[in-house]
């Protein structure tokens, strides 16, 4: 198939991003047929395996580039992407390249097509993802992968391999629908990709997640090592202005020594969380051979690149790129923006999936912008219409947002409402995200 043909085969099965899975759409007994057709490529890849409600890619992207840093060839498996499919399947940084991605969805399809039934029906868009991401790593002689789960933990079509290491980076709540609305339950999936005789760190600090947590761990008899009691952080925040960004600062205490203050090139007290999770994994994965140097670690953080994640993507006004998509990281931004950026006049440009707790997200970001504009993205049928947005905002703030047919249109009308001191933040979904960054005049400074 050519790279269109490709792309519109992999398209046309089921997609969980596109529409929201109930319970019984997910099962592991597809992709395992899957793989079993394919060679089982997973079974030649040492792995770590990282689940989290929010948290998740950041930790991947950073461990990803620690191994990087320490000379291994180090696949990348994230979802969802931002402009480009390939920017799903990464090795040692690079995406796939289009010809590859279109030579290995013919490859799959090659298999679907022409064996007996799967289980269940067909396989999944997810699922052909994670056999191309297996796939890929291999052919690219990967010494490593690291894997974000796409959804939950346990019935997550990654969740058929047996990593190095587990890692949970929080919980909190997000795909209530399919997981369950309490803490305990969405745990409970996340701790699905929990193996025998493999360790667990986890960065979760919810009372009723962690005790799940820990339950799981005792019961299977592996290591789990836990902020806030096998390791802590300090955390000295960024300084953005108008022509600058310092990086933030975080130092890590383990059992095993005080770390120096590192470097963290993403902003907020939550993303130096997660590199103090990514310090834990690299003294676990230390003790299983793996060679980490320190200054791997140091250049690795520093350096790490994970777009969107409260990006500037412009300056007077500043443009702030986020993906905030449920009340936990609406709460991250707000803190960041408040320790990060000087206390200036702000524009909100929003919007958001039919699935998440839009209302809980307003009453957080609220009283911290001065005007909001809401808008719906193109790419995904999930998004809420704006006008329904809107009125959630007049509830929530007591004043009227303006609308926006499309993020282009919420951008202009953004930048005329703030001055050159102000700043416009973007923000509700890495849909939106991904969107406005594949705009020429959003793609970084």
């Amino acid at each position: 198939m050519t790279h269109e043909q490709a792309l519109a085969y992999w398209l046309s099965h089921v997609n969980f991003e596109q529409r929201v899975p109930t319970a019984t759409d997910l099962k592991l007994e597809r992709m395992r047929s899957l793989l079993a057709r394919l060679g089982d490529p997973h079974r030649r890849l040492r792995i770590v395996h990282v689940a989290g409600s929010k948290g998740k890619g950041s930790t991947s992207a950073m461990l990803a580039a620690v191994l990087t840093h320490a000379g291994y060839r180090t696949g990348l498996f994230t979802s969802p992407h931002l402009c480009r499919h390939e920017e799903r399947f990464q090795v040692a940084g690079a995406p796939i390249l289009p010809e590859e991605l279109a030579q290995l969805l013919t490859e799959i399809r090659a298999v679907v097509e022409g064996g007996r039934p799967f289980p269940s029906g067909p396989p999944t868009f997810f699922e052909i993802a994670t056999a191309v991401g297996f796939l890929h790593f291999v052919r690219r002689r990967a010494d490593a992968a690291i894997l974000e789960v796409g959804l939950g933990g346990r019935l997550d079509s990654t969740n058929v391999c047996l990593p190095e290491l587990a890692v949970i980076t929080s919980i909190s709540h997000d795909h209530t629908l399919i997981l369950g609305d309490r803490l305990a339950s969405i745990a409970r999936e996340k701790a699905g990709i929990v193996k025998a005789g493999r360790p667990v760190v986890s960065g979760t600090t919810a009372p009723e997640a962690r005790a799940v947590i820990e339950e799981v761990c005792a019961r299977l008899r592996v290591p789990l090592i836990e902020i806030d009691r096998d390791f802590r952080f300090t955390y000295t925040p960024g300084r953005v202005d108008d022509a600058t960004i310092l990086r933030p600062r975080v130092q890590v205490t383990t059992a095993a020594r005080v770390w120096p203050a590192l470097e963290v090139n993403l902003l907020g007290e939550h993303q130096a969380a997660n590199a103090a999770v990514v310090v834990a994994c690299v003294e676990q994965l230390r003790k299983r051979g793996w060679h980490l140097g320190d200054a791997a670690v140091r250049d690795g953080l520093a350096g790490v690149l994970w777009p969107a994640r409260l990006e500037v993507v412009g300056r007077r006004p500043l443009v702030v790129l986020d993906c905030a998509h449920n009340v936990a990281s609406a709460l991250a931004l707000v803190e960041t923006l408040t320790a990060s950026f000087a206390p200036t006049r702000r524009v909100l440009v929003f919007a958001g999936s039919g699935d998440k707790d839009t209302p809980g997200m307003f009453r957080v970001l609220a009283p911290h912008f001065a005007a909001a504009v809401m808008t719906r993205y193109t790419t995904n049928p999930r998004a809420i219409p704006p006008d329904a947005l809107a009125a959630m905002w007049q509830t929530a703030s007591g004043d009227t947002a303006r609308v926006a047919d499309t993020p282009g249109l919420a951008l202009v009308e953004a930048r005329r409402l703030a001055a050159e001191a102000d700043l416009i933040c973007i923000t509700g979904s890495v849909f939106l995200a991904g969107e406005v960054r594949g705009m020429p005049s959003e793609r970084g400074v």
